[in-house]
């Protein structure tokens, strides 16, 4: 679940793999997160309620991969892991237009240096807006 505020993030959060019993419930409890859980942000406010685009990303399975070479950054979202800790970015984002960059930013997420070995998972997403 993605929160955009006149075109910046405003909000993001959300499950790789379901925890609840449906897709409505996950979108719901994922939405909540979003707007009042983000650490990076302050909570949505009632005011900032018209002014926010909603779009919402499910994800199919992950697929584990053994190179960055069977990735594409519009066609597919990225998890790198290494021991306990995991950074994902999805598909398809404005200003990540290379592989590179998009293994970059999803390291930086499970704060992880650029050059550390991780393994890799790809997976797609249906959005909508």
């Amino acid at each position: 679940m993605s929160l955009k505020k006149d075109g910046q993030l405003r909000g993001c959060i959300g499950t790789i793999e379901p925890t609840t019993a449906s897709v409505a419930d996950e979108i719901r409890q994922n939405a909540v997160s979003a707007a009042f859980r983000d650490t990076r942000f302050d909570p949505v406010s009632a005011e900032e309620l018209d002014d926010l685009v909603i779009s919402v990303d499910v994800l199919y399975p992950a697929e584990s991969i053994g190179s960055i070479n069977e990735l594409d950054p519009r066609k597919y979202g990225v998890i790198v892991r290494k021991g306990h800790r995991s950074g994902l970015l999805l598909p398809d984002l404005e200003g990540v237009n290379t592989v590179q960059q998009q293994v970059a930013i999803a390291k930086k997420k499970a704060s992880l240096g650029p050059e550390e070995e991780v393994d890799l998972y790809r997976f797609e997403v249906q959005r909508f807006k």
